[in-house]
């Protein structure tokens, strides 16, 4: 006899320039805990985006940005998104650093990602049995959408609006019952089982750790993808200071969706040299869409097929 299915709860909420869209499983909660519970998270996104939306002059960041706010004035959630930004441009080997974008401390490639984080973690401790948000591409997810299944996140294609380069799935391995990012270390050049889609990028000697705050999230799983293709010549080279992408699309999968969104966007700046110094970094993976169509991945992402 089959299983019933699990019972979902969808929800899309404009925030952030973006739409985010939610996948929420009920498990034990009744109808009424899961909106609440959804209500909850969109008023974090909404909190978020007051505090760090570098559109709004009268932002705290904003303000930061422009000098008319002092460190010591930011509200508590500044000092946090500073610390993380730190421990990124560690992490990316300076690919993604927010201090040097034009007009001062930009952390908006980072931003998203941990305020989705956060939502996310609204979700869980409420007592979902499992949810996905997907923040304008940045995805991240805990538990599976129904017993034996897990999460899939579409890759949008760069140059072709209505098709996907590729499916990647995360979450909960039904066969493992572990978190479904396979890691980029382990066994043999390319990570227990894994196969890359092309030339592959081996893992760079020497760079193991993933620094300060943004070590692994015990419980959730995430996918970033940066790019060019809807917003044109945005990506800052920090090196320069001027528009560059040696990407034509750049996915980066891993415990946590604030250092996942930093990385892509690093990638997406540097290309095959960022994508190596995520190859290094444990428990992260890459997939790089080159401007000439080719491609080529860490290893260690579950390509659907």
């Amino acid at each position: 006899m089959s299983a019933e299915p699990a019972q979902l709860t969808t929800h899309a909420e404009p925030v952030m320039g973006t739409v985010f869209s939610f996948t929420a499983v009920h498990g034990d909660l009744p109808a009424d805990a899961v909106r609440a519970a959804l209500a909850a998270a969109c008023r974090i996104l909404h909190h978020c985006d007051a505090l760090f939306s570098t559109w709004d002059p009268a932002s705290p960041v904003s303000r930061f940005r422009r000098g008319k706010a002092a460190l010591g004035q930011m509200p508590p959630e500044f000092a946090e998104v500073l610390q993380e930004c730190a421990a990124a441009k560690e992490a990316s080997g300076g690919w993604f650093d927010p201090w040097a974008m034009p007009g001062g401390f930009d952390p908006t490639g980072l931003v998203k990602g941990w305020a989705t984080e956060w939502a996310l973690e609204e979700l869980r401790t409420a007592g979902l049995s499992g949810a996905l948000i997907n923040g304008g591409g940045d995805v991240a997810v805990f538990g599976s959408p129904a017993d034996g299944q897990r999460w899939r996140v579409g890759i949008r294609h760069p140059w072709r609006a209505d098709a996907l380069a590729c499916v990647i799935e995360v979450g909960q391995d039904p066969m493992t019952e572990e978190r479904g990012l396979e890691s980029s270390g382990g066994s043999g050049p390319w990570g227990p089982g894994a196969c890359p889609r092309g030339g592959g990028v081996p893992p760079r000697a020497g760079t193991g750790g993933v620094p300060g705050r943004l070590a692994a999230r015990a419980s959730i799983a995430a996918v970033a993808t940066s790019g060019p293709y809807e917003r044109g010549a945005h990506l800052i080279d920090p090196a320069t200071g001027r528009p560059a992408s040696r990407a034509a699309s750049a996915t980066v999968t891993g415990p946590s969706l604030a250092l996942a969104d930093a990385l892509a966007t690093g990638v997406a700046v540097g290309g095959d040299e960022a994508l190596a110094v995520v190859a290094g970094l444990e428990g992260y993976a890459g997939y790089l869409i080159r401007p000439d169509g080719s491609e080529t991945d860490t290893g260690g992402i579950a390509f659907a097929h």
